[in-house]
């Protein structure tokens, strides 16, 4: 492969960079900087670790059997009665974590132009969804994929030269890394949930899954494996670029904070970043939801699912509008931007375990493309995403209820359910292996 294709096949796998680099990414890492400076860094590390993980195998999974994900969940749900429920209950948790999270994409790229024009929010919020609309209408995904690409580098770009700018202390950022901490008030739980589902968000193992159609695994994991890092370092920037927010957090707070660092220039980057980073998002949440709902529903009658068709552009126009409809509405950006991913965050368990189990399906994959050392990986990164997940609801309810937790106690509780419930998914698979 020459360096030009590499680079072309790195700025097309860009696409799911631009997916979760969006307004969620910048609000919800900016906020937990803000709030608890370097600390939370590991749930980034985390969250990369997991997204490179659930995102090849989504991938690899395509590749090496022909079906996508949404495919592979249906043909393993085809025995009974229980099909359209698997397949329906699927497609509730994808379509409402990506309503979500559009409403928040709108509601970011709102932000971000507030702290640069004084425009009405509402025109902002229409402005931008009908030029996202516009885009999706183009019939080829990887030229969406390229300029999307584009955006996230520009916006990465701005990130990083303000991380540097700040000069965090090395060795409390390497510490932040790698120690977990999960604070025990409902604020930080959601903000390590937001964290995770934010950088993984399920959509996009759909998404990913669908683009990798007519690729090598070598390409693919070539590709994907940079964007995605790079990805989680854009990340990490915003998290230390939230470091220097004092009080609390606002977007204005932020731009002010910026302004001292790096001049006029702070409001700027971030007015831009934020702009960028939620019509880039406008763009791919809704076309990812189509490429779910297609690969769900579309195997009877593949003709009427292609992507110019009316089902299929109906279906991220619901979301597109569903999520102006939203922005419209009003609703203060940061909050409603965290609870989104903080939703995305509790429902990836229930799309990874699902992945685990149509990649151990050998009437799916050939055992050849799924080696050991990439199901232990899996099984861990299913776990700790449950693990957490549990743990972050559970605190936040309890602290919302005025009640106390014992962290140790609590902590082993949640450890063994969790494990139940991985050992009780393992031993499943494992039967249907030996059937």
């Amino acid at each position: 492969m020459s360096i030009r294709s590499r680079l072309l096949n790195i700025l097309f796998w860009s696409v799911i960079s631009a997916a979760f680099i969006g307004p969620g990414t910048v609000t919800t890492a900016a906020k937990a900087g803000a709030d608890f400076g370097l600390p939370l860094l590991w749930a980034l590390t985390f969250a990369t670790i997991a997204c490179l993980v659930l995102q090849e195998a989504s991938a690899r999974l395509t590749i090496a059997s022909g079906m996508n994900l949404g495919q592979a969940i249906w043909h393993q749900s085809v025995r009974g009665k229980r099909a359209y429920f698997i397949i329906i209950f699927v497609a509730v948790c994808i379509l409402s974590g990506t309503v979500a999270y559009q409403a928040g994409n709108l509601l970011g790229a709102m932000a971000g132009t507030s702290l640069l024009f004084n425009l009405p929010p509402w025109l902002v919020v229409l402005g931008t969804g009908l030029i996202a609309g516009a885009i999706l209408f183009i019939p080829s995904i990887k030229i969406i994929a390229r300029v999307l690409g584009s955006l996230v580098a520009f916006m990465g770009i701005a990130f990083l030269l303000t991380a540097i700018a700040i000069s965090p202390p090395i060795l409390d950022v390497l510490r932040g890394l790698i120690r977990p901490t999960i604070p025990l008030n409902p604020g930080g739980a959601l903000l390590v949930l937001g964290l995770i589902g934010t950088t993984v968000v399920p959509y996009n193992l759909f998404l990913g899954s669908g683009i990798s159609v007519g690729q090598s695994i070598k390409e693919m994991r070539s590709g994907l494996v940079v964007a995605i890092i790079l990805g989680g370092i854009i990340s990490m920037a915003v998290l230390v670029t939230g470091t220097a927010v004092r009080g609390d957090f606002t977007f204005a707070g932020l731009a002010g904070t910026l302004d001292n660092y790096l001049g006029s220039a702070g409001t700027v980057i971030l007015g831009v970043g934020l702009f960028a980073a939620g019509f880039t998002s406008a763009v791919t949440a809704p076309l990812a939801s189509a490429i779910t709902i297609r690969s769900l529903f579309g195997n009877r009658d593949p003709q009427k699912w292609k992507t110019n068709s009316f089902r299929f552009r109906l279906t991220w126009g619901i979301i597109l509008i569903t999520g102006m409809g939203f922005g419209i509405a009003g609703f203060k950006p940061v909050p409603a931007i965290i609870v989104a991913q903080a939703l995305n965050g509790l429902i990836l368990p229930v799309i990874a375990i699902f992945l685990f189990l149509v990649v151990n399906n050998p009437q799916i994959m050939k055992k050849s493309y799924n080696r050991l050392p990439a199901n232990i990986m899996m099984s861990i990164v299913v776990f700790i995403s449950l693990l957490i997940g549990l743990v972050s609801l559970v605190r936040a309810i309890a602290a919302g209820m005025d009640r106390e937790i014992g962290s140790w106690g609590f902590t082993i509780l949640w450890v063994a359910i969790a494990a139940v419930i991985i050992l009780g998914t393992v031993l499943y698979r494992i039967s249907l292996f030996h059937k």
